[in-house]
């Protein structure tokens, strides 16, 4: 093992002088895009990527980073609505149908949430009249809302509630 690690600090050694060289005594170098620059050019697009997190249900303590219903969450101390979606209200629901729909919704929201990164773009608003940060949220460029839209668990947002009752 000793003798490896000898090997490998005098490769290291010799390979340093290469490394200082001018990249064009570099073989086969390529221009890297350094990640700030590419995280600024997503914030400049109202996007942030956000790296994996476990969420809880904000309601039984879920912690900083919880889900409170189908369409709204906290994540490191901010309130987000989910701006592409409408989900069913869960306190309080108006009839049981809402309240079965909004639960479920809920406990999808935070399977897929702490399922892996997500991407928060921002769209035209950035907060809504609760102060909520309004985002949509995607995976792989794929919006989570549209997602509980395609479940039966949410409705694409179309600037106003409309009713969970007695909709067949």
């Amino acid at each position: 093992m000793r003798y490896l690690l000898e090997g490998l600090l005098v490769t290291a050694a010799l390979a340093g002088g290469w490394m200082l060289a001018a990249p064009s005594a570099m073989p086969n170098a390529a221009p890297v895009v350094a990640p700030a620059a590419a995280s600024e050019a997503a914030v400049a697009r109202g996007e942030e990527a956000m790296a994996a997190r476990k969420f809880g249900f904000c309601h039984s303590g879920g912690g900083t980073n919880c889900v409170v219903d189908g369409d709204t969450f906290w994540m490191d101390g901010e309130k987000i609505r989910i701006s592409d979606i409408d989900a069913p209200e869960t306190h309080p629901s108006k009839c049981p149908e809402e309240a079965r729909l909004g639960a479920a919704a809920t406990q999808r929201l935070q399977a897929l949430l702490s399922a892996g990164p997500v991407t928060l773009v921002r769209p035209d608003r950035d907060t809504d009249k609760y102060g909520r940060a309004l985002r949509i949220v995607t995976r792989g460029g794929k919006s989570l809302g549209a997602q509980l839209v395609s479940e039966g668990l949410a409705r694409r947002w179309t600037g106003r509630r409309q009713p969970w009752c007695g909709v067949a």
